[in-house]
């Protein structure tokens, strides 16, 4: 067991990660339950392998839960839904002391904290991780938000949860792919600051995969540490550390926008696809190593990820995807920042990006497709 802090003052939370939690849970949400009512909001993947559990542990200790379900998918994020669970959370007469709770991967992570910042101007909420990519990145630190027509996580605020609870056994029901997705986050963090974490990667990637119990709560506690302190410098990504988390995101972003946010390309993958493309472009401007580029993209391949364009089906265009990033959250002034490597592990904002630039070495990428 280990608990990590996010030390933000008086919006402070704890995140405890813990095999086996999941058969606790009516007493490590005690707190919460003490302050007011539970309300689960999931999809329908999650609700069909873990809520039966979770409400028999609840009610036998006398706490009863409603449950909110909607379709598993990024296609979920949506204004639609938001609407929806807004709707039901106030329909079932939710207080600000009540928590609603986000019980599934990044999707519903995002849409339940953003829900949960606008009702009633704003009530608490907690984070039960069922992915790597949350349990590893989008659980802490507060970004909540829904996808637009224009890109992906254009609307939302940040609201912190009240806790964070992580249990790594449950990703024994995570799909293959949706685990290799979450991997990628993982490895930003080596790539980010922490050149040795990158090795450690190298060496151990594939026991996580594969289900190493120690090599998941490794994994999980490093990034949890690294993201808490970065988040602690930098709560709402206003001095530039922060954005530091965003590497390959861009690129991503743009690759998600442009296959239409579904089954093609999930998150994680776009990420991925984002951190060699970044990588390369580094290259292209005299930051990194080319040696280093293809070591990253040897290894985000080796875990079977997409690291070419070619890997990716959508018929599109430099131009088009570069388009995309300029909806980037990171603009300012139309200019649109990229995270770029001087090394493994030394990831830095370059301003002054030429995205007719990007949109070439995006169009080079595509001819070797």
């Amino acid at each position: 067991m280990e608990i990590i802090n996010v030390a933000l003052g008086g919006r402070s939370y704890n995140v405890h990660i813990e095999n086996g939690a999941l058969a606790n849970i009516a007493a490590l949400l005690e707190p919460y339950t003490a302050q007011g009512r539970l309300l689960f909001i999931t999809d329908e993947n999650v609700h069909g392998l873990y809520w039966d559990r979770i409400n028999q542990n609840l009610s036998a200790a006398g706490v009863k839960a409603k449950v909110f379900t909607m379709p598993a998918g990024e296609a979920s994020k949506s204004w639609h839904n938001l609407e929806a669970i807004c709707d039901w959370l106030i329909r079932e007469g939710t207080e600000r002391t009540d928590h609603i709770v986000a019980l599934g991967g990044g999707v519903i992570g995002d849409i339940a904290g953003f829900a949960s910042a606008i009702v009633k101007r704003g009530c608490n909420f907690v984070q039960i991780p069922t992915t790597l990519l949350a349990q590893v990145d989008s659980s802490v630190g507060g970004k909540t938000a829904i996808n637009s027509e224009t890109g992906k996580n254009l609307v939302g605020l940040f609201h912190q949860p009240a806790f964070v609870l992580i249990d790594p056994d449950m990703l024994d029901t995570l799909p293959a792919r949706e685990l290799r997705a979450g991997y990628a986050e993982v490895v930003k963090y080596g790539l980010i600051g922490d050149a040795d974490f990158f090795g450690w990667c190298e060496e151990n990637g594939g026991a996580l995969l594969a289900g190493d119990k120690a090599a998941r709560i490794k994994t999980i506690s490093h990034s949890i540490n690294a993201k808490a302190q970065i988040v602690s410098e930098d709560e709402r990504e206003l001095n530039g550390r922060r954005a530091l988390l965003n590497l390959g995101h861009t690129f991503g972003h743009a690759l998600e926008a442009e296959t239409g946010f579904g089954d093609a390309l999930i998150h994680g993958e776009a990420v991925a696809a984002g951190m060699a493309l970044a990588a390369r472009y580094s290259v292209r401007k005299g930051y990194i190593e080319h040696a280093d580029a293809e070591r990253i993209a040897r290894h985000l391949a080796h875990s079977g990820l997409p690291v070419h364009l070619s890997h990716i089906e959508m018929q599109t265009t430099g131009t088009k995807l570069a388009a995309h990033m300029q909806h980037d959250k990171k603009a300012v002034q139309g200019d649109v920042p990229l995270l770029l490597m001087r090394a493994i592990g030394d990831t830095f904002m370059s301003q002054g990006t030429d995205l007719a630039d990007v949109a070439a070495f995006l169009d080079d990428e595509l001819a070797q497709s």
